[in-house]
């Protein structure tokens, strides 16, 4: 693993916002590397507020949307609500749908089955939607490259509303209204919403209609800030902000789904890093091993016991998703070695009876192995399907469009994306695959990267300094949990490796004179021999609480050691 140490801001710049906030140099550098350079801006990052959020009617067509809504709702049409499998699809469908029925009651969801129709608005779903009286479907989180299916449910008198936060093509659908923030020509100030973001832009104009404001929606965020943490967009401006009030929710009265998704956690207070590694997965696993359905019926229910039965359903569907993405990642690992592919510059495997719902899950995992490009094929119907994965740095997206003349379709965004092709073009895809990255990677992109945001001392490191960190959250990209690195660092004599098969490092620290700080090294626990006999080494950490039997300590989370 590689450390790279962000550059030090200006020193006049880090005493003056010492001098206008108070804070010492630690906390003034890692505000100024955020960005943050006047009090003002430091209010609002510490201090998120509703105000914050742009005026919703800034989107390009959101004039457009609002309008054939309100139309839709006067003349009594039927609204069909239309989403990805995903956690940003299926609680952007949550959120619209329940927000439309407090407004009409002619309101349906509709989520594609992964299997039967793959990604994105299909012919089947406008057919669902002609055949049953549709004749207005809102699409969230996808739909920005569905030219032919809104030509196709435009000759079946259905308008189309698209809601997406991907890339447009070089086309837009000729739909009523497409609310992206990404179009080139949308002015739109912030464009890094995702689709349940954007759809909260829409029931937020919608609102606006009614005399109601943002605030006035409060109860949709727990939706919003799950969907902001499982898509992995940054958690900067109004993402920050949407996230900010969303974990309040979440942590005082999340909606009954979410509620009972949480019961079983032995946690008082859930972070956002929390919601991607509970709440998130057990969305996603309705989409990726049964229907997504499942998802949404468990997110707008208002009855706790019912919402209570739905996660047992929820919870053994990602227990399943779990053993099936392990198997999975085994048999692709081994096919690596089978095919003597380790030193290439991507991971490219394919097997016909691999599960598509977790190829996505297995192609995360693969990159933790061979940090590299890759993606995981399988079959799907008489196409193959795919999912793609980067590493840091390096954009997928515009790779796979080098690859277009082998590719049927592909979406997504600059480290995630989704492919389907035919099954006589797989080998020469890959081929031009590698060759494409091979010749458009910088080398140095092919080993992890450790960001680290500054240097300093451990007895700089005080409950202080810790209370004003957390202060930062929520953290995600963008506004990561600052790492520290200190030099000169030695083991008191207690170190030991811990865990399942020892994989963990445990160890009390010093520097000199210091306070000794407890430290644990997850997955480091083949660096023993760097700490022992008292050596001095490196460590890169961030500063975490410890809380054991009514004790509460700072502690050391090692991101990793160097002799």
């Amino acid at each position: 693993m590689r450390w790279t140490l962000k550059p030090k801001p200006d020193p006049s710049k880090v005493e003056g916002l010492k001098k206008a906030l108070q804070v010492d140099d630690i906390v003034a550098t890692l505000l100024l590397q955020r960005g943050i350079k006047t009090y003002d801006e430091a209010k609002r990052f510490f201090r998120p507020s509703f105000e914050d959020l742009h005026d919703p009617f800034l989107m390009k067509d959101m004039d457009k949307a609002v309008a054939r809504i309100e139309k839709a709702i006067t003349n009594n049409e039927n609204i069909l609500v239309y989403g990805d499998y995903d956690v940003d699809g299926t609680t952007a469908v949550a959120l619209m749908s329940s927000y439309l029925k407090t407004r009409t009651a002619n309101v349906a969801t509709y989520i594609p089955d992964r299997y039967e129709e793959g990604y994105g608005v299909s012919y089947q779903g406008i057919d669902f939607a002609h055949d049953n009286d549709f004749t207005l479907i809102i699409a969230l989180d996808c739909g920005i490259k569905a030219i032919d299916k809104v030509a196709y449910a435009k000759e079946k008198g259905i308008d189309f509303i698209i809601c997406d936060h991907h890339r447009p093509g070089d086309q837009i659908p000729k739909a009523v209204a497409v609310l992206d923030p990404k179009r080139d020509d949308c002015d739109y100030p912030f464009k890094e919403l995702c689709g349940c973001g954007v759809g909260f832009k829409l029931i937020t104009a919608l609102a606006l209609n009614q005399g109601q404001t943002a605030e006035d929606l409060t109860e949709y965020l727990d939706l919003v800030a799950t969907a902001i943490g499982a898509d992995i967009v940054p958690i900067v401006g109004e993402n920050r902000v949407l996230a900010y009030f969303g974990l309040q929710v979440i942590n005082t009265n999340p909606r009954p789904g979410i509620k009972a998704i949480i019961a079983e956690v032995k946690k008082e207070e859930l972070s956002i890093i929390d919601v991607v590694f509970i709440v998130a997965p057990r969305i996603n696993a309705a989409g990726r091993m049964k229907h997504g359905n499942h998802a949404v019926t468990l997110l707008t229910e208002t009855d706790f016991n019912l919402a209570a039965s739905y996660a047992v359903d929820i919870d053994q569907f990602n227990t399943d998703r779990r053993e099936t993405d392990q198997q999975i990642t085994e048999e692709a690992l081994v096919q690596i070695e089978k095919n003597k592919d380790q030193d290439r510059f991507t991971t490219v495997v394919y097997d016909e009876h691999w599960h598509k719902g977790v190829i996505g899950i297995v192609a995360s995992r693969l990159t933790e192995t061979y940090y590299r490009p890759t993606l995981v094929f399988t079959k799907s119907g008489d196409k193959l399907a795919a999912s793609a994965r980067s590493v840091k740095g390096f954009d997928v997206y515009n790779a796979l469009e080098e690859c277009s003349e082998f590719i049927e379709q592909f979406g997504g965004h600059k480290y995630a994306a989704g492919l389907t092709l035919l099954p006589d073009n797989y080998e020469a895809f890959k081929a031009k695959f590698e060759g494409v990255v091979k010749t458009t990677i910088d080398p140095k992109l092919l080993t992890p990267e450790l960001t680290v945001d500054m240097e300093i001392d451990l007895n700089q490191i005080d409950h202080k300094l810790y209370r004003i960190i957390r202060q930062f959250a929520p953290f995600g990209p963008g506004n990561m949990t600052p790492v520290f690195m200190t030099q000169g660092v030695q083991d008191t004599g207690w170190g030991k490796c811990v865990g399942e098969d020892d994989k963990h490092l445990r160890f009390t620290a010093k520097q000199g004179t210091s306070n000794p700080f407890v430290c644990i090294g997850f997955g480091l626990g083949e660096k023993l021999e760097i700490i022992k006999n008292q050596n001095i080494f490196d460590a890169a950490y961030a500063i975490d609480e410890n809380h054991w039997s009514g004790n509460v300590s700072l502690q050391l989370k090692l991101k990793d050691i160097k002799s």
